[in-house]
């Protein structure tokens, strides 16, 4: 007589999902608030939201977000305690951008079997980020999924919720003619445009992640494995620099962007006026070597490049010209570089050009 079905007969493993929980728990504890309540391990995470209470007007702002394809690169490289700053990047650097402080992120996990060791570093990777951030990772989910992906295979999403007073919100409507664009520098790729790097390196050009690229200074796979760099805590300081001691329109820092999925021009586009545009000097900066990689060895245009990655800039702010100086320097302080590189014009459109030639 044949033994019944079961679920672990079906490809799930209770028991690993519960080992994987117990060595999650390590990582999870340092990405604490005061304002969290309980542990791991709860069907919710709880958030004591006395703390609202001091604002004035509080204005909960949420962002949710994933890794894309760039988990395929951990996946092969069997690397996988740093993705969690790309999924962290994602989540809170757009909601800062708003001027909102992220107070607590959760994530989800699917794979197809569940390797303990594997979970735990991925979390590990997230609450290293979140402390970075100054958020809080209150909990999470992990699912198996046999049939639906590989037992190798896995993708990674997360939330996360923020607040800011309602009077202090960043965006189009602070934004003036006049006003400077000053950059951010990025790691490099962070975590957008992976299906057409992946595309370029292995599809056309047939590269491995182990060919050591001297161009790069690194192998290919330690480059494309770069983590995204978190912005929130030193956006927010920034913010708060600038714009803590000011009043109403006096406050000098109008705008910020996060450069993702679309590229320079789009992304700081939808923060700026109609009645406004904005002109971008390439020769400002000099774009990592990767970025050059991608376009030579896929015979990529530039305004393809321009539109998927973020091209050396992960960041933007748009304020006050009388601040840029002490903006960029606070942030040099914080290591992040960061350089003026457009302004704001009183042409009509809420159009963002890049013009010029990039520096070698």
């Amino acid at each position: 007589m044949s033994e019944g079905a079961s679920y672990a007969a079906a490809g799930v493993d209770i028991e690993a999902g519960d080992r994987a929980v117990e060595l999650m728990k390590e990582w999870v504890a340092k990405a604490t608030r005061p304002e969290v309540v309980g542990g791991l391990g709860g069907f919710a995470g709880l958030f004591d939201a006395t703390a609202l209470t001091s604002y004035r007007r509080p204005l909960l702002a949420t962002s949710t977000d994933g890794i894309g394809t760039k988990v395929a690169i951990a996946q092969k490289l069997d690397k996988h305690d740093t993705i969690g700053f790309d999924l962290v990047g994602m989540v809170v650097d757009d909601l800062v951008v708003c001027g909102a402080e992220p107070l607590f992120m959760t994530d989800y996990i699917c794979t197809g079997k569940v390797v303990p060791e594997t979970i735990a570093q991925i979390v590990k990777g997230i609450a290293e980020a979140c402390v970075e951030a100054g958020t809080a990772l209150v909990g999470g989910e992990t699912a198996e999924h046999p049939g639906l992906l590989e037992p190798d295979e896995y993708d990674v999403a997360g939330a996360s919720t923020g607040v800011v007073e309602a009077d202090e919100v960043l965006g189009a409507e602070r934004v003036r003619a006049g006003d400077v664009v000053v950059a951010m520098g990025s790691s490099g790729l962070h975590s957008n445009g992976y299906s057409l790097v992946r595309h370029v390196f292995f599809d056309r050009a047939k590269w491995s992640l182990d060919r050591v690229v001297p161009e790069l200074g690194a192998t290919l796979g330690e480059v494309l494995l770069t983590p995204t760099r978190v912005y929130a805590k030193h956006c927010l300081e920034l913010i708060r620099e600038l714009n803590g001691a000011a009043e109403g329109d006096a406050k000098p820092l109008h705008a910020m962007s996060h450069i993702t999925g679309g590229g320079f021009a789009a992304n700081l586009a939808r923060v700026i006026p109609d009645e406004l545009s904005v002109r971008i000097d390439r020769s400002t900066w000099t774009p990592a070597p990767i970025f050059g990689l991608v376009g030579l060895l896929g015979d990529v245009k530039l305004a393809e490049l321009e539109k998927t990655l973020n091209m050396g800039a992960g960041m933007v702010g748009v304020l006050d010209p009388s601040v840029a100086d002490r903006a960029i320097a606070a942030l040099a302080v914080r290591d992040i570089p960061a350089w003026v590189c457009g302004e704001v014009t009183a042409t009509p459109g809420g159009t963002v050009t890049l013009e010029g030639t990039y520096a070698k």
